[in-house]
């Protein structure tokens, strides 16, 4: 049985039913049947928070979990062993605790895929190999600065307190993220953001099916998006609806 405090959560794309969630006191529990019954797997990990989790969107098989004060940690058996990834981001001048953790289907061009992550500070990211966590540019502006041409000026999410950022599972490139000033879109792998409402969210999530169908946690209420953001509307039965 599981109960108490939920500070992260993760459902399987191909397994219905199967959901991890994490706590504010460092337990994970995995269920197998939508939450009816849950059995407790963090074995290894340090006992810190759990402040995020993300399966891999290659490999849903690999569970991803933000530990508070800590790092990034690793499961390849569903949660039954961890390994410690990564060191926490240091982001302007200090170690930042990643708030939110998603894995994204975009090349590194080191043969993997990219892990972004939402920090106090702001927008950041880190290949699967785990090598460094760099900043979010575009894919030719590392060559650009070899070559001491300058990068193309993006439009950058702004630095600010980024807790809920998800990706669409239908179009690797296009994430959602929520900060203080508003709900934000990004089409081309986190390079370019647009803000695409002013309210303040507290969740966010995409149906899986529909990159464009958007649903925001809202003042205590629902909020809908069909086209990407453009425009909101009451989710059904909700207390606006």
């Amino acid at each position: 049985m599981f109960s108490g405090a939920t500070s992260a959560l993760a459902t399987h794309p191909d397994r219905p039913g199967v959901i991890f969630a994490g706590g504010p006191d460092g337990r994970l529990h995995r269920s197998t049947d939508a939450g009816q019954n849950w059995t407790q797997t963090d074995a290894g990990l340090p006992g810190a928070a759990i402040l995020a989790l993300t399966l891999g969107a290659r490999s849903p098989q690999i569970l991803y979990a933000a530990v508070e004060g800590d790092g990034l940690w690793r499961s390849e058996d569903d949660g039954a062993s961890w390994e410690f990834v990564m060191d926490r981001p240091y982001l302007s001048g200090t170690e930042h605790d990643v708030l939110s953790l998603v894995s994204v289907a975009h090349e590194t061009g080191m043969g993997g895929i990219w892990l972004y992550a939402g920090t106090a500070a702001g927008l950041t990211r880190v290949p699967d190999c785990f090598c460094r966590w760099q900043d979010v540019v575009a894919g030719d502006a590392m060559d650009a600065l070899i070559a001491g041409k300058t990068p193309a000026k993006a439009a950058s999410l702004p630095e600010e307190p980024l807790q809920t950022l998800v990706a669409a599972p239908g179009a690797p490139g296009q994430l959602y993220a929520a900060l203080p000033s508003g709900i934000w879109r990004s089409t081309d792998a986190g390079v370019n953001w647009a803000r695409v409402s002013n309210e303040i969210a507290t969740a966010l999530t995409v149906d899986p099916d529909d990159p464009q169908h958007v649903v925001a946690a809202v003042a205590a209420r629902l909020r809908t998006s069909r086209d990407g953001g453009a425009t909101w509307t009451p989710f059904p039965n909700s207390k606006e609806s």
